[in-house]
């Protein structure tokens, strides 16, 4: 029994039995205009039956006069002889000579009498009770969710209202909260977190209306904290009601997340509003505003981002993951004149002529394929590559991510212009005769579909890597369209090894003769190979001296060990051939 705290003059309302209106309308009646649970809906009728007659709450005036006019015209529409009214004593249905005691309104729209000074209320000064019932609701304490929306939409049976959903990818949550924020800023009236007793349920508004025995109740607001790659996090809710107003339109505005077992959890949002034109046009500018602001993806634009795949993998994606990596400059890259001249020809010049390209109606995406040894710089030309091409979001996939390649794919596109970097292509694009099974057939025939699926004016460039180009399948490295040239990035030769010498050898002192040394006994080794050979350089010389002044004796040891004393399993781990 609903007994609402509202002062001495509250009014109860009682059920009349009559052995005709069916027992699922009297429970549907008490569920959708008095909030009643399944559960006490069930008792309540079950208790009017078995005395003739019952009170189901007291109520504020204005709250009862709202609850028996929706309730009697809903009887009167079911046809049943089902009588409803205010307690006994406390009021009766009007005559139609009375007046309105509020506005002096005459006639058939009046429709209740209480004794007093109170007298008949008509239809309107009705509703502006309902109006102030649900003004009530923007601050007073509620334990259940349902309470919350049966005190919001007072007045307006569930019949009468109207739900909207739109679903957006999980790892935009960063921008849709954005957009919330925005729009609730200019709406809502109040906030309420929910507390998700199963996380593997979806929150809807009509779960949040019922009252059985796991009924939602309120809950502190939920944040996680998103990276985005800048100084501070995105704080992004969990989950959440906000009760909205639109002028004189209420409605109501549900956060949750939608899960199911193989896929991402997506975010989704629901417009509950009353039924109608107003309504639906509402709830299509709400999701509007969010879609801009996924569309706009501000939050990851212009970054370098990777999925991060669920610990027990099962071919979704957790989230995004922004990469912070140290910008490369073009001294930096150490690799032949030529080479370096290639690379940027066809990738940052390309990008620079695009717009020209567009006007001419050649294509603007294209496939470039770095191939080399083991440790000879292609990630660090992959940085190089990001560091310089501006506004551009580079994604990277590595081969056993290549399950999420329709998400990456869809990001790219949504955040283009982008730089796709796929590594170690050859272990999912290796000649199909060397292909171990069907599952690794499967991922090519993915690749190679979203390679041709995009449109010729898309602003993405693909980069893939691998360390055996001779193992690639035809239709991936044969095919114009696909892969639009191959850029070897080989083994440094002499000037390139003086450079890396240079390059890690920073901090300590060389002479010049044993630099000379190194580049002429390093011929055939990679820039990696380089790298570890000068920290043992230094590894030797603090041992010897503890300056840090490289002597020849240092880098015969380092040498020694790497070339020399490990074997050549050893040679091979570190990225030389030998002396």
């Amino acid at each position: 029994m609903r007994d609402i705290p509202g002062g001495a003059g509250n009014i109860g309302i009682v059920f009349h039995d009559d052995e005709t209106t069916p027992y699922p309308f009297v429970v549907d009646l008490l569920r959708s205009v008095f909030a009643f649970s399944e559960e006490d809906a069930g008792a309540f009728a079950a208790r009017v039956s078995a005395q003739g007659s019952a009170r189901c709450g007291s109520y504020p005036e204005e709250v009862a006069d709202a609850l028996v006019r929706v309730a009697q015209r809903r009887i009167e529409e079911s046809g049943y002889p089902l009588r409803v009214g205010p307690q006994p004593g406390r009021g009766a249905l009007a005559s139609e000579g009375d007046r309105c005691a509020v506005c002096d309104r005459p006639g058939a729209e009046v429709r209740l009498v209480y004794p007093g000074p109170a007298g008949y209320l008509c239809d309107a000064c009705i509703l502006a009770g309902t109006g102030r019932m649900a003004a009530a609701a923007e601050g007073r304490p509620f334990r259940y969710i349902r309470e919350v929306l049966a005190w919001y939409f007072a007045g307006v049976a569930h019949d009468q209202l109207q739900t909207s959903t739109r679903q957006f990818p999980g790892h935009m949550r960063a921008d849709a909260q954005v957009a919330l924020d925005r729009l609730m800023a200019r709406s809502a009236v109040r906030f309420l977190g929910i507390f998700e007793r199963h996380r593997y349920e979806t929150i809807t508004f009509a779960a949040l209306t019922d009252g059985g025995e796991y009924a939602p109740t309120v809950a502190p607001a939920q944040y996680l904290d998103v990276d985005v790659g800048e100084d501070r996090p995105a704080r992004c809710l969990e989950n959440g009601l906000w009760l909205c107003r639109a002028g004189d339109l209420r409605y109501a505005v549900v956060l949750s997340f939608h899960r199911e077992f193989r896929t991402e959890a997506g975010l989704r949002v629901e417009v509950a509003a009353p039924a109608g034109e107003a309504g639906t046009a509402l709830a299509a500018a709400v999701f509007a505003e969010i879609e801009a602001a996924v569309n706009a993806a501000r939050s990851y634009r212009g970054k370098v981002l990777s999925l991060d795949p669920d610990i027990d993998y099962r071919g979704r994606a957790k989230g995004v993951t922004v990469h912070r990596l140290q910008p490369v400059a073009r001294d930096e890259v150490i690799l032949p004149a030529a080479t370096l001249e290639l690379l940027d020809r066809n990738v940052l010049r390309f990008v620079g002529s695009r717009d020209a390209l567009r006007r001419l109606g050649q294509p603007t995406r294209k496939g470039i394929l770095l191939y080399g040894p083991p440790g000879t710089g292609k990630t660090h030309t992959i940085k190089y590559l990001a560091s310089n091409l501006r506004g551009h979001t580079t994604l990277i996939i590595t081969a056993e991510q290549m399950g999420l390649l329709g998400e990456y794919m869809s990001l790219a596109r949504l955040l283009q212009p982008a730089l796709v970097v796929i590594e170690d292509v050859d272990l999912i694009g290796r000649d199909r005769e060397r292909m171990d099974g069907p599952c690794e057939e499967s991922l090519l025939n993915k690749l190679l579909n979203e390679m041709d699926g995009l449109k010729e004016d898309a602003d993405i460039i693909f980069v893939l890597t691998t360390n055996r180009p001779e193992q690639l399948e035809e239709a991936l490295a044969g095919r114009p369209g696909r892969v639009d040239q191959a850029i070897e990035v080989p083994l440094p030769d002499a000037a390139c090894r003086g450079k890396l010498v240079r390059l890690y050898g920073q901090g300590m002192t060389i002479d010049p003769a044993v630099a000379g040394d190194a580049i002429e006994r390093t011929q055939g080794v990679s820039a990696a190979f380089i790298k570890e050979m000068m920290r043992r350089c230094a590894q030797a010389s603090i041992a010897r001296n503890g300056c840090g002044q490289v002597a020849s004796a240092d880098l015969h040891e380092a040498l020694d060990d790497m070339l020399f004393t490990g074997g050549r399993l050893n040679i091979k781990l570190l990225g030389g051939t030998g002396p």
